[in-house]
């Protein structure tokens, strides 16, 4: 099947693209228990990107769950499909000259390593959104601790299936101990420098 995969030679490149936006194009990843503030923050971030005219894009479970991966279930290697998909997604994204946000529970090490691989590390931001199961379970804004507790769900990332927390992220934020806007501004800074051609 590969050999007959023969890619078409388009005349806009990333490049291109990245100059008609007048930024460079990455992938700002945040992973985290469910519950720690992902989407919460990387909605902040995005907001305050498109307030400087950097096109953006957000993907999150609920958009990529309810589509393009509602075949796959939250069993180990289902998760890994579900990641490598995304990074493919987010691949062609970033190749569009988009700063693309995905915000992904994503709790295998070796699975946000095959993103960083499909990306490249140049495109590739990890951030790390650091908060207890203590306090994911508090705040249950899905409900879906007190299912897992329930026996309701099946590997559920930090109660019956194991969050393998990043050794060294780009970016680690401790929502116990930073506000949400506190944490999107520390991003901002971060990629400030990222964002010029």
């Amino acid at each position: 099947m590969k050999d007959n995969i023969i890619p078409h030679d388009y005349q806009i490149s990333r490049q291109d693209r990245r100059a008609k936006n007048n930024h460079n194009s990455f992938l700002l990843w945040f992973t985290g228990l469910s519950g720690s503030g992902k989407s919460t923050i990387a909605n902040v971030v995005e907001q305050k990107l498109y307030q400087q005219n950097i096109k953006t894009y957000t993907l999150d479970g609920d958009n990529i769950r309810k589509g393009i991966n509602s075949d796959l279930t939250f069993a180990p290697e289902d998760r890994t499909e579900n990641i490598r998909r995304i990074a493919e997604i987010s691949n062609l994204m970033v190749d569009a000259g988009v700063v693309t946000l995905a915000a992904f529970v994503s709790p295998y090490k070796k699975d946000r390593q095959n993103i960083r691989d499909i990306v490249g590390n140049v495109n590739f931001v990890e951030i790390y959104i650091n908060t207890s199961v203590e306090e994911c379970e508090r705040r249950d804004v899905k409900g879906l601790y007190k299912k897992a507790r329930a026996g309701e769900i099946k590997n559920m990332t930090g109660i019956s299936a194991p969050y393998e927390a990043p050794e060294n992220p780009d970016i680690e934020i401790k929502t116990e101990a930073v506000s949400v806007e506190d944490a999107a501004n520390l991003i901002i800074d971060y990629i400030l420098p990222k964002l010029k051609l």
